[in-house]
C-alpha cells in the first residue's frame, strides 16, 4: 500500500489553473477555503438560488453557477450529494468539461456503480479526506491535515496522478498521509464501514441496549447514560489507542466482561449480517435501492427518519443533554 506525504506532492502543478468546486456543504467549503489558503485560484459552482452562495462569497471566494464553474474550471471537484451527481453531470457538467481537464470526486459512490460516465478524454480522481468537512477545515487551520485517499480511474493526460496529489496537499491531507487506493475499495468500505459500525451498526447497539434495559424497569434516564452518553468515553480511548489502551484505561472488572461478554452480543450470527451487507454494496444492491428510493421521493426514507427522530431515546437525551453546557448541537424535531 502507497502512502503519500508532503514530499511526495509538488503544488506548483496546480500553477496556473483554476480549481472549481461543485457544493459548499461539510466537504465543499473545507475544500475551496483550504485551498484559497493554499494560495490556489478556486471557484465555487452553486445553483442560483443555493443559500450557500452567501457564505461563499463572505468568505472571499469566487461564486458562479455549475455551468459556469464547470466550464471555467481546470480541476472539477464535484461534493453534492451522491443522489443528484448522475443527474447533474449529465446536464449541466458534461457539456462544459474541456478535453484534459480532470473531474475529481470526494467519494467514489458515482463512478463505481455507473451513474457517471466520463468522457474518455479527460482525467478522474478522487481525493477524499477520512474526516468530516469541518474537521478537515479544523485540522488544515491548525497545521496538521487529517488523512486522505486518492484514487486514480482515468489518466487522459499522464499527470493524473500528480495533480491528485497536488489537490490533496492543497487541503492539507499529505501532512498527515494520503493512502492510494481505488474507486471500487474506497466505495465499497466506506458504505460498508457507514451501514455495519459508524452509523447503522452503532445506533441499532446503543438503541438495543437502551431498550434492553427499559423493558427490564430500570429507569429511562440510566439506561441513556450507560449506554448512549459513556459511549464517547470508550470511543476517544479506542480512537488514542486502539482496544488495548481502552482496556488498559477502564477498570478489570469491565474489561473482563469486555472479554467475555462482548462475543455474545456481536457472534456469528452478527457477522452473517454484514456479510449480507457488504454482498448488497458489492453487487449493486443497495446503490440501485437507494437511488430508487430517491427517484420515487424517498417513501421508506422519510417515515424511517421520522421515527427515529422521535424514538423515546431521541427524547430522553433531548432532555438529559441540558444538562450538559459542553454540547453544541441539536437537532431541530
Amino acid at each position: 500500500m502507497d502512502i503519500y506525504y508532503d514530499k511526495d506532492a509538488d503544488l506548483n502543478v496546480l500553477s496556473g489553473k483554476t480549481i472549481g468546486i461543485l457544493g459548499y456543504g461539510s466537504q465543499g467549503h473545507a475544500h475551496a477555503l483550504n485551498l484559497k489558503d493554499s494560495g490556489q485560484d478556486v471557484m465555487v459552482g452553486l445553483h442560483p438560488e443555493s443559500s450557500s452562495r452567501k457564505l461563499a462569497e463572505d468568505a472571499g471566494l469566487k461564486v458562479g453557477d455549475v455551468q459556469e464553474v464547470a466550464k471555467e474550471a481546470d480541476i472539477l471537484m464535484v461534493v453534492i450529494p451522491d443522489h443528484i451527481q448522475g443527474n447533474i453531470y449529465k446536464t449541466q457538467i458534461a457539456p462544459s468539461l474541456r478535453p484534459g481537464s480532470s473531474l475529481m470526486f470526494a467519494h467514489g459512490f458515482s463512478i463505481h456503480y455507473g451513474e457517471v460516465t466520463p468522457s474518455k478524454d479527460i482525467n478522474v480522481m478522487m481525493v477524499a479526506p477520512k474526516a468530516p468537512g469541518h474537521r478537515v477545515r479544523e485540522l488544515y487551520v491548525e497545521g496538521v491535515g487529517v488523512p486522505g485517499l486518492l484514487a486514480v480511474h482515468q489518466d487522459a493526460t499522464g499527470d493524473a496522478q500528480a495533480v491528485g496529489l497536488a489537490y490533496a496537499k492543497g487541503i492539507g491531507c499529505t501532512k498527515a498521509g494520503v493512502i492510494g487506493t481505488t474507486f471500487k475499495d474506497e466505495t465499497e468500505t466506506d458504505l460498508f464501514g457507514e451501514q455495519s459500525v459508524l452509523c447503522g451498526g452503532v445506533t441499532a447497539l446503543i438503541n438495543a441496549a437502551f431498550e434492553t434495559l427499559v423493558e427490564a424497569g430500570y429507569p429511562e434516564e440510566m439506561a441513556y447514560f450507560e449506554c448512549l452518553h459513556e459511549m464517547k468515553l470508550i470511543v476517544d480511548l479506542i480512537y488514542e489507542g486502539g482496544f488495548n489502551y481502552m482496556r488498559y484505561s477502564v477498570s478489570d472488572t469491565a474489561e473482563y466482561g469486555d472479554l467475555t461478554r462482548g462475543n455474545r452480543i456481536i457472534d456469528e450470527h452478527v457477522k452473517e449480517n454484514m456479510r449480507s451487507v457488504l454482498k448488497e454494496i458489492q453487487d449493486g444492491t443497495f446503490a440501485k435501492e437507494w437511488m430508487a428510493e430517491n427517484a420515487e421521493g424517498r417513501p421508506r426514507f422519510a417515515p424511517l427518519r421520522n421515527s427515529a427522530r422521535t424514538s423515546p431515546i431521541h427524547r430522553v437525551g433531548k432532555e438529559l443533554r441540558t444538562m450538559m453546557p459542553w454540547r453544541t448541537v441539536e437537532i431541530e424535531d
